[in-house]
C-alpha cells in the first residue's frame, strides 16, 4: 500500500516542523508548505534530505496546487505570535481567510480530511473560566489583537461550513499556549522572552501586575492531541493544551530559579486586549480522544531552556524581524 500523503502549511514555523517530524515518523508521505514570512527552513533542514519529505515554497493565500493523491491536509500557516501578527496584521487576516479558503477547496478537489489550527485566543478576553468548547469569546474585532482572533474564529466558521455544506470531512483543534524546541527567542511570548532576557543578563519583563494566568503545554502533548484529534471522527472544535494555570509573575520566578539568573522582574503596562486568563477545560479531549498532558512544566521548560542555551550567541541578539516589503 502507498504510504498517505499529507500536506502541512506553516511547515518550517515552530508547530509546523514538529508535526512534520511526527508524521513522518508515523510513516507518512509528507508535503511541507510554507512562504517563510515568520518559519526558518532551519527548523526543517534534517529532513530535507528524506525521499518522504517535499517541500513547497508557497504562500497558502494564492491559489494551491499540489500533484497526485492527498489523504491530508494540516492548515498551519500563521503569524501567531504578537509581535508579528501585529506587524502584519493583514498577511494575519488572509492567511486565516483566504489560505483557509484556499486549502479547503484543495481538500475538497482531493477529497482529503483538513484539519485547521485554531487557538483559545477564540476566546478572547474569557470571561468563563476555564474555557470550554460551548463558550463563544469576548473579542474585540476591530483591537489591535482582533487581526489574530477575528482571522481564527472566520477559520473556524468556513471549515464547519465547508463540513455542512460540502460534507467535507474536517477538524477543528484550538490550541493553547504551547511552547518547545525551535520556538523564535524573539517572538515576543512570555517563556521565549524571559528565557532570552535571562540569557542576556536583562531583567525579565512582565506586563501588567503579573497576576494574568497562562497554562503552558509542552510541544509533544500538543502534537499528540492533533495527530489523535485528525484520525478521530470527530468535528466539533477540541481545546488542547495543559490546564496547569500559573501566574506570569510565578512563571517569571521559576525561569529566575531555572536560569540562575541574579536579574530581577521588572513591570510595565499591560498592552491592549491582553488576556487576563488562559486554562483549557480538556474535558472534551480526555473523553473523545483519551488524550491529556504528559510533560509536565518543570521538564518541558528544562528541555526548552537546554534548546535555547545550544544557539549561536547572535541568535540571542537577534532583533524581532520586520517586515519591509509586505502590504
Amino acid at each position: 500500500m502507498a504510504a498517505k500523503r499529507v500536506l502541512i502549511t506553516g511547515a518550517a514555523g515552530f508547530l509546523g516542523s514538529h508535526l512534520c517530524d511526527r508524521f513522518i515518523k508515523e510513516g507518512f508521505q509528507v508535503i511541507g508548505m510554507d512562504n517563510l514570512i515568520t518559519g526558518d527552513l532551519r527548523n526543517i533542514e534534517h529532513l530535507f534530505k528524506l525521499e518522504q519529505f517535499e517541500f513547497y515554497h508557497h504562500d497558502v493565500t494564492k491559489f494551491i496546487h499540489v500533484p497526485g493523491e492527498l489523504d491530508y491536509i494540516l492548515h498551519f500557516a500563521s503569524p501567531a505570535s504578537p509581535i508579528d501578527y501585529l506587524k502584519i496584521p493583514i498577511q494575519t487576516l488572509k492567511v486565516g481567510a483566504l489560505g483557509t479558503h484556499n486549502c479547503l477547496g484543495l481538500a475538497k478537489a482531493k477529497n482529503a480530511r483538513m484539519l485547521v489550527a485554531s487557538t483559545s485566543e477564540v476566546y478572547g478576553d474569557p470571561l468563563v473560566h476555564p474555557q470550554t468548547e460551548d463558550y463563544w469569546g469576548n473579542v474585540n474585532p476591530v483591537g489591535p489583537r482582533g487581526v489574530y482572533d477575528e482571522s481564527k474564529r472566520f477559520m473556524e466558521s468556513i471549515t464547519m461550513a465547508y463540513h455542512t455544506f460540502h460534507q467535507l470531512e474536517t477538524r477543528i483543534i484550538r490550541i493553547f499556549n504551547t511552547y518547545g524546541p525551535r520556538m523564535r527567542l524573539n517572538d515576543g511570548r512570555a517563556l521565549p522572552a524571559f528565557i532570552g532576557q535571562a540569557l542576556r543578563g536583562e531583567d525579565l519583563t512582565v506586563f501588567g501586575d503579573g497576576s494574568q494566568t497562562r497554562s503552558f503545554c509542552y510541544v509533544d502533548d500538543l502534537v499528540e492531541g492533533i495527530y489523535r484529534l485528525l484520525l478521530s471522527d470527530y468535528t466539533q472544535p477540541v481545546n488542547i493544551g495543559n490546564p496547569d494555570e500559573i501566574t506570569l509573575k510565578e512563571f517569571a520566578e521559576e525561569i529566575i530559579k531555572l536560569t540562575g539568573t541574579t536579574q530581577k522582574i521588572i513591570y510595565k503596562p499591560l498592552p491592549t486586549d491582553d488576556p487576563k486568563q488562559r486554562k483549557p477545560d480538556i474535558t472534551r479531549a480526555k473523553n473523545l480522544l483519551g488524550w491529556e498532558p504528559k510533560v509536565g512544566r518543570a521538564e518541558g521548560v528544562k528541555i526548552t531552556y537546554e534548546y535555547f542555551k545550544s544557539l549561536p550567541k547572535e541568535e540571542l541578539y537577534k532583533q524581532p524581524k520586520e517586515f519591509k516589503s509586505l502590504h
